[in-house]
Protein backbone atom coordinates (compact mmCIF):
# COMPACT_ATOMS: atom_id res chain seq x y z
CA UNK A 1 0.00 0.00 0.00
CA UNK A 2 1.53 3.45 -0.51
CA UNK A 3 -0.08 7.19 0.32
CA UNK A 4 0.34 10.65 -0.73
CA UNK A 5 0.34 14.36 0.72
CA UNK A 6 -0.92 17.52 -0.42
CA UNK A 7 -0.86 21.07 1.08
CA UNK A 8 -2.38 24.11 -0.23
CA UNK A 9 -3.03 27.73 1.23
CA UNK A 10 -6.62 28.73 1.33
CA UNK A 11 -7.63 32.36 1.37
CA UNK A 12 -10.36 31.44 4.22
CA UNK A 13 -10.84 30.88 7.64
CA UNK A 14 -10.92 27.20 8.35
CA UNK A 15 -14.48 27.06 9.59
CA UNK A 16 -15.18 28.30 5.83
CA UNK A 17 -13.16 26.00 4.32
CA UNK A 18 -14.38 22.67 6.63
CA UNK A 19 -17.93 23.78 5.31
CA UNK A 20 -16.51 23.66 1.87
CA UNK A 21 -15.30 20.13 2.63
CA UNK A 22 -18.49 18.60 4.07
CA UNK A 23 -21.71 20.56 2.59
CA UNK A 24 -23.05 19.20 -0.39
CA UNK A 25 -23.18 23.25 -1.95
CA UNK A 26 -19.45 23.47 -0.68
CA UNK A 27 -18.49 20.22 -2.13
CA UNK A 28 -19.81 21.07 -5.62
CA UNK A 29 -18.05 24.28 -5.23
CA UNK A 30 -14.61 22.20 -5.87
CA UNK A 31 -14.83 18.84 -6.07
CA UNK A 32 -13.63 16.68 -9.05
CA UNK A 33 -10.08 16.75 -10.50
CA UNK A 34 -10.78 19.26 -13.66
CA UNK A 35 -13.85 22.37 -14.10
CA UNK A 36 -16.59 19.33 -14.82
CA UNK A 37 -19.12 19.62 -12.87
CA UNK A 38 -20.62 17.82 -9.54
CA UNK A 39 -23.42 15.73 -10.62
CA UNK A 40 -24.72 15.22 -7.21
CA UNK A 41 -23.60 15.29 -3.08
CA UNK A 42 -25.18 13.81 -0.15
CA UNK A 43 -23.22 14.22 3.30
CA UNK A 44 -23.96 12.79 7.22
CA UNK A 45 -21.62 14.82 8.66
CA UNK A 46 -21.20 12.70 11.75
CA UNK A 47 -18.83 9.81 12.62
CA UNK A 48 -20.03 6.82 11.24
CA UNK A 49 -22.26 9.26 8.66
CA UNK A 50 -21.80 8.41 4.79
CA UNK A 51 -20.87 10.36 1.75
CA UNK A 52 -21.51 9.54 -1.51
CA UNK A 53 -20.14 12.13 -4.39
CA UNK A 54 -21.09 12.16 -8.39
CA UNK A 55 -19.17 14.12 -10.67
CA UNK A 56 -18.33 14.54 -14.68
CA UNK A 57 -15.03 15.23 -16.11
CA UNK A 58 -14.40 17.55 -18.67
CA UNK A 59 -13.84 14.61 -20.95
CA UNK A 60 -17.55 13.08 -20.03
CA UNK A 61 -16.51 10.12 -17.68
CA UNK A 62 -19.13 10.41 -14.70
CA UNK A 63 -17.25 9.17 -11.65
CA UNK A 64 -19.08 8.36 -7.94
CA UNK A 65 -17.18 7.73 -4.84
CA UNK A 66 -18.52 7.10 -1.30
CA UNK A 67 -17.54 6.24 2.03
CA UNK A 68 -17.53 6.78 5.88
CA UNK A 69 -16.76 9.90 8.11
CA UNK A 70 -14.46 8.17 10.42
CA UNK A 71 -12.93 11.42 12.60
CA UNK A 72 -14.27 14.69 12.70
CA UNK A 73 -12.26 17.45 14.70
CA UNK A 74 -14.60 20.96 13.62
CA UNK A 75 -12.58 22.74 11.94
CA UNK A 76 -9.74 21.57 12.18
CA UNK A 77 -9.41 17.67 11.08
CA UNK A 78 -11.86 15.41 8.88
CA UNK A 79 -10.80 11.81 8.35
CA UNK A 80 -13.09 9.65 5.56
CA UNK A 81 -13.05 6.40 4.25
CA UNK A 82 -13.05 6.23 0.28
CA UNK A 83 -14.26 4.45 -2.16
CA UNK A 84 -15.00 4.32 -5.94
CA UNK A 85 -18.58 3.04 -6.68
CA UNK A 86 -18.74 0.28 -9.49
CA UNK A 87 -15.03 -0.24 -9.50
CA UNK A 88 -12.98 -2.33 -7.91
CA UNK A 89 -13.94 -2.46 -3.81
CA UNK A 90 -10.60 -1.61 -2.11
CA UNK A 91 -11.66 1.48 0.08
CA UNK A 92 -8.55 4.16 1.55
CA UNK A 93 -8.11 6.55 3.76
CA UNK A 94 -8.22 10.36 3.14
CA UNK A 95 -7.56 12.71 5.84
CA UNK A 96 -7.57 16.64 5.70
CA UNK A 97 -5.70 18.81 8.29
CA UNK A 98 -6.37 22.04 8.15
CA UNK A 99 -4.38 25.25 10.43
CA UNK A 100 -5.40 28.85 10.88
CA UNK A 101 -2.69 30.76 8.80
CA UNK A 102 -2.35 34.90 8.67
CA UNK A 103 -3.28 34.27 5.22
CA UNK A 104 -6.54 31.83 5.81
CA UNK A 105 -6.16 28.22 6.04
CA UNK A 106 -3.66 25.58 5.27
CA UNK A 107 -4.86 22.57 4.26
CA UNK A 108 -2.94 19.33 4.13
CA UNK A 109 -4.65 16.12 2.86
CA UNK A 110 -3.42 12.39 2.94
CA UNK A 111 -4.71 9.80 0.79
CA UNK A 112 -3.40 6.81 2.70
CA UNK A 113 -3.90 2.79 2.29
CA UNK A 114 -3.68 3.24 -1.42
CA UNK A 115 -3.80 0.55 -3.27
CA UNK A 116 -0.93 1.01 -5.91
CA UNK A 117 1.95 3.43 -6.85
CA UNK A 118 -0.21 3.29 -10.44
CA UNK A 119 -2.91 4.54 -7.84
CA UNK A 120 -1.32 7.06 -5.69
CA UNK A 121 -0.24 8.97 -8.68
CA UNK A 122 -3.95 8.75 -11.02
CA UNK A 123 -5.35 10.02 -7.03
CA UNK A 124 -2.69 12.21 -6.86
CA UNK A 125 -3.54 14.24 -9.97
CA UNK A 126 -7.23 14.39 -8.80
CA UNK A 127 -6.66 15.37 -5.92
CA UNK A 128 -4.16 18.29 -7.43
CA UNK A 129 -6.99 19.70 -9.34
CA UNK A 130 -9.76 19.23 -7.20
CA UNK A 131 -7.71 21.56 -4.29
CA UNK A 132 -6.33 23.72 -6.85
CA UNK A 133 -9.99 24.22 -7.82
CA UNK A 134 -10.88 24.59 -3.85
CA UNK A 135 -7.93 27.67 -3.23
CA UNK A 136 -9.33 29.42 -6.45
CA UNK A 137 -12.93 29.20 -5.40
CA UNK A 138 -11.92 31.18 -2.30
CA UNK A 139 -9.30 33.31 -4.42
CA UNK A 140 -12.74 34.36 -6.17
CA UNK A 141 -14.59 34.91 -3.50
CA UNK A 142 -12.12 36.85 -1.57
CA UNK A 143 -12.06 38.85 -4.88
CA UNK A 144 -15.39 39.13 -5.58
CA UNK A 145 -15.68 40.90 -2.28
CA UNK A 146 -17.15 38.68 -0.05
CA UNK A 147 -15.80 37.62 3.62
CA UNK A 148 -13.60 35.03 4.45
Amino acid sequence: MTSLTLVRRIAARPEIVFDALVTPAGIAAWWGPDDGPVLAAETDVRVGGRYRVRFRTLGGSEHEVTGEYLEIERPWRLAMSWRWVGDDPWESRVEFRLRAIPEGTELRLAHTRLQSERSARLHEQGWSGALDKLARHFRTTVEGGRTR
